[in-house]
């Protein structure tokens, strides 16, 4: 744009720039705009990207760039949220309060007095946590209190620029299965009706503060985590942990020894909250780099196992010694160790992952005869699964352990139980590789892998969705593609299977990547069970090209 742009679009672009400053109700966000207008027509480009579009309110709620304009989180755009979530809620005619949390990301603490002042303003009860605490303390909370909503501001492992506004139900509105959970459609597209029928933010009646949630719900939470254990199962572990700068140091601190075990170890450089992450490229433990200093500390502190949470704690990532060196365990590794771990221990229940994550708790639930449900992508639909819920988990390292708890993943129980299950093999000289080992050697090898492409543009993602639908490869690693299936109108995305591999391709839900995962089933003859991961492992690298190809997305 810049020099080139028509004046008539400039013109157009200052004048909703002008009209968003008389609009907006924070001075800084003012300020900043202004600056960006003075700077025409130089910033031209960012003052169009800021207009392209109001953040749109989806079942993930908000999530964007800190930043002044309709296009991103600020105060202007958390009040027209909250004003039209609270519109909503009165239309529904739920009583009960609004319960909100906060992590320490750049806006946070603002966005959520920001929230708290609409809620009292309607004159219905807001409940604000009394720090920035993980993402599911809040999802607790929404049960515990019986709140008629939850409102979490948290982008979670997002990038540090960006900021986000999460929203649970209470039982009222989500009923049996959603109680404590995120919306789901059609909830999200009902807000969003409301929030484009706000109109000016200045008449938006504002009330007082929030009243604060005492120390008491945290210390719930903490005890219904001990919970999960059994008196005599055995603590005797060497822990080091990182919460990646996130909010979760303190509470997995707190959690692991009200459990039993030594306080873990963790991560000087990351120990305490910083919304710049500055030791991490990424912070997101699934990212090439992002655990390396917690992987030198379990080096150097000889450490039986290692957690990673991300910076809302509602994910959790494990690393366990293996072949004298360390190895992060993927998402369906742990899933699947967690799973076998509760129905060895007797929890009764149904077992849920989704479409995207390995089919091995499939195969596990099928011979043991437990119930299993395989759901849409995302813990909205995961917790939903079933009323007897024992146990869900997504590749995506997110588990809920505790569904009677918090209806969401929860990445400090998820570590609580880890541990418990990584002590108890230490105990009979064993540890969580060598369980993999076994189950192998029972149910074969599930090699699972992503292929994530990140794009600038989003009709690159809709290009690549179009020409697979349209033209899906006959063949995958020499053997003939089974089965297509397009998984529309329940969600965007694809399906292929052959005899031993499955691949499932999908636009992510939350960021401008398409992806997809793909698995590759390796028996495992006369116990062989490394040789078996070789041939897995190189069939699975194989099938990657093979799907970037089919995508045209080879060489990204």
């Amino acid at each position: 744009m810049n020099q080139s742009t028509p004046e008539s679009m400039l013109a157009r672009l200052a004048a909703a720039a002008e009209s968003w400053i008389e609009d907006d109700p924070d001075p800084r966000t003012q300020q900043e705009l202004r600056r960006v207008l003075d700077g025409l027509p130089e910033t031209a480009d960012d003052l169009a990207d800021r207009f392209a579009g109001r953040l749109a309110f989806g079942t993930a709620g908000l999530r964007g760039p800190v930043r002044a304009g309709p296009n991103g989180m600020n105060r202007a755009v958390v009040r027209a949220a909250a004003a039209g979530l609270c519109a909503w809620l009165d239309k529904t005619g739920a009583a009960g309060p609004v319960v909100i949390g906060y992590d320490a990301r750049y806006g946070s603490v603002d966005f959520a007095e920001e929230t708290a002042r609409v809620v009292t303003g309607t004159g219905r009860r807001a409940l604000i946590m009394p720090e920035a605490l993980p993402t599911p303390v809040l999802a607790f909370a929404v049960r515990h209190l019986n709140a008629v909503a939850g409102v979490m501001v948290t982008a979670s492992h997002n990038p540090p620029r960006d900021n986000g506004y999460k929203v649970y139900l209470g039982a009222e509105l989500g009923g049996v299965l959603g109680f404590g959970a995120q919306i789901v459609s059609p909830v999200d597209t009902e807000i969003e009706t409301a929030i484009a029928a706000v109109g000016r933010l200045s008449d938006v009646p504002l009330g007082d503060a929030a009243e604060l949630i005492g120390a008491d719900l945290l210390e719930s939470y903490l005890d219904g985590v001990a919970g999960i254990l059994d008196a005599d199962d055995p603590r005797d572990l060497n822990i080091v942990a990182t919460p990646m700068h996130g909010v979760g140091g303190k509470v997995i601190t707190a959690a692991l020894t009200r459990a039993g075990f030594a306080e873990p170890d963790l991560v000087p450089e990351q120990t305490r909250p910083d919304p710049a992450f500055p030791t991490v490229a990424f912070p997101n433990p699934e990212e090439p780099g992002a655990t390396d200093r917690l992987l030198n500390l379990a080096r150097e502190r000889h450490a039986d196992i290692a957690i990673a949470l991300d910076p809302d704690a509602d994910r959790c990532a494990v690393a366990v010694p293996y072949n004298g060196d360390w190895r992060l365990l993927r998402g369906d590794e742990l899933g699947v160790l967690l799973a076998d771990h509760l129905m060895r221990r007797g929890r009764e229940g149904t077992y849920a992952t989704t479409i995207v994550s390995s089919s091995m708790l499939r195969a596990i639930c099928l011979k043991r005869g437990v119930p299993y449900e395989e759901t849409l992508t995302g813990f909205k639909w995961i917790v939903r699964a079933s009323r007897d819920l024992a146990f869900g988990y997504e590749e995506a390292i997110g588990y809920c352990v505790a569904p009677w708890m918090v209806r969401d993943k929860d990445g400090v129980s998820a570590a609580v139980l880890a541990c418990s299950l990584a002590a108890g093999l230490k105990s009979e000289l064993r540890g969580l590789a060598e369980r993999l080992d076994e189950l192998a050697e029972e149910f074969g090898v599930y090699a699972t892998d992503q292929l994530s492409v990140r794009v600038e543009d989003l009709r690159e993602i809709s290009d690549a969705m179009t020409r697979l639908r349209e033209r899906p490869p006959a063949t995958l690693l020499d053997e003939p593609v089974a089965s297509v299936e397009d998984l529309l109108p329940e969600t965007d995305a694809m399906r292929l299977r052959t005899p031993t591999a499955r691949v499932v391709v999908r636009p992510s839900g939350t960021e401008p990547k398409l992806k997809a995962y793909l698995e590759v089933v390796e028996p495992v003859v006369d116990g062989e069970v490394a040789e078996a991961r070789e041939r897995a492992t190189a069939s699975v690298q194989a099938l990657r090209t093979e799907v970037a190809h089919a995508l045209g997305l080879l060489g990204r």
